[in-house]
């Protein structure tokens, strides 16, 4: 994750690649701000993390979609009142969107809100390589980067790897932080 001035210019040069050839290559991931016609998108990303999830209710097929509606539009508004400055971002490789991060940088801390991939494109490092540039931009600035992530799930051992660490626990949620 770029801060500042080079996470603006990042985004402008992903906004038009005709002007800056090779920012959104195949092997490259650009950030660019949410736009209101990504709504469809977001949606597909958010309902793909709790495929796995609603595959044990046993609920029919519209039940889980009337269900991961709900919750989509309770993430999106919840997100919006709890972190009002938060950059709101869409993934971009080759042109394509592939999923999205939400970080709110405070005078304290950096926290990531939410990092979310399209199935296809997890597993690949995409994530790893995001994560890394936020931990080197964290240490950078000397803050620490602090998230939330529902407990007993696989991406605690993927942020244990990163160096996180646990360091509480809200409701469903395990409280992680990396320090520099």
């Amino acid at each position: 994750m770029l801060g500042g001035r080079r996470l603006a210019n990042h985004i402008r040069m992903a906004a038009d690649p005709q002007k800056h050839p090779g920012t959104v290559g195949a092997g490259s991931v650009s950030l660019r701000p949410e736009r209101l016609e990504d709504e469809p998108f977001l949606f597909e990303v958010y309902a793909s993390t709790r495929a796995e999830e609603l595959a044990l209710t046993g609920w029919d097929a519209p039940t889980r979609l009337a269900f991961v509606q709900m919750q989509f539009r309770a993430m999106r508004t919840g997100y919006a009142g709890q972190f009002p400055k938060a950059e709101f971002s869409v993934l971009v490789q080759a042109g394509r969107p592939v999923g999205r991060i939400v970080v709110d940088r405070s005078e304290e801390a950096i926290c990531l809100v939410d990092l979310a991939l399209l199935p296809e494109y997890r597993g690949l490092g995409i994530g790893t390589s995001l994560m890394r540039e936020l931990i080197a931009e964290a240490g950078k600035v000397g803050k620490p980067i602090q998230l939330h992530v529902f407990k007993r799930t696989r991406p605690i051992q993927w942020y244990a790897r990163l160096g996180f660490v646990k360091t509480g626990e809200t409701g469903a949620y395990d409280r992680l932080e990396w320090r520099p």
